[in-house]
This record gives structure tokens, sequence and C-alpha cells, in this order.
């Protein structure tokens, strides 16, 4: 049984991916991925690798994601089965790289600076 595990981030989202053959189960943090991502936006993002490369129902995926918020988490778990699915073969490559499903976003928040309200709003100026 050939199981691959990668991890994939997005802002402060980590996800730990492990994928092997099997009937296509999806779970995320011991629950399944309809029940710990609500929306359906949220499911499509996850299967979105899934769907780019027609390999719907014949991995189970395995994911530990931390940190972040949900879409944030849901993108970390796309990015970690792209790279997954192409650990295990070469050829869904093309097609997933294409869809930007193999980049990492790099966005992360802004740090806020000292002398100011937030990253960049500054404190009401005040001429006299």
């Amino acid at each position: 049984m050939e199981l691959t595990n990668t991890s994939g981030r997005r802002k402060t989202a980590v996800a730990r991916v492990y994928l092997k053959k099997g009937s296509g189960k999806i779970t995320v943090n011991d629950r399944d991925y309809k029940e710990y991502f609500a929306t359906g936006i949220l499911h499509y993002i996850v299967t979105q690798a899934f769907e780019v490369t027609n390999n719907q129902n014949q991995y189970d995926v395995k994911v530990n994601v931390a940190g972040g918020g949900f879409k944030g988490q849901a993108e970390a778990v796309r990015l970690g089965i792209s790279k997954a699915l192409c650990e295990i073969s070469a050829d869904y490559r093309p097609m997933l790289k294409p869809a930007g499903l193999l980049t990492r976003d790099p966005r992360m928040v802004e740090r806020k600076k000292p002398g100011q309200k937030k990253a960049r709003k500054r404190f009401q100026f005040s001429k006299r």
C-alpha cells in the first residue's frame, strides 16, 4: 500500500496530507471533510485537485490541519493534495500547474507597525 505524505500551507494554516489508494474518503482532523468545512465552496476547493486530474473516488485522504481560518485551511489542504498527486505520478503536473494548484500563495497578513493603529492606518493627525 503506497502512502504519500506532503504538506500544504496558506496564510498561517498548515496541512499535513496523507494520500493512499482507496475509495475517495477525505478525513480532516478525524472528521469527514463535509462536516469539517461547512460550505459547498470549501468542499469544492478541497476536491478541486481530484476534479482537475479526473481522480474522484480513487484516493483516500487523511489530513491534519492547524492554524488560520477555514478558507486558509481548505486552500492549504488543496495544495497538499496537489503536491501528493504530483509525487504519485508526474503526469498530473501538466494538468495541475496551469490551474494554479501547485503554487503556494505567499500573501500573509502585514504586521502592525509601532506608532500606528494597524499595519497601514495611522492615528488621526492633529495640526494643533
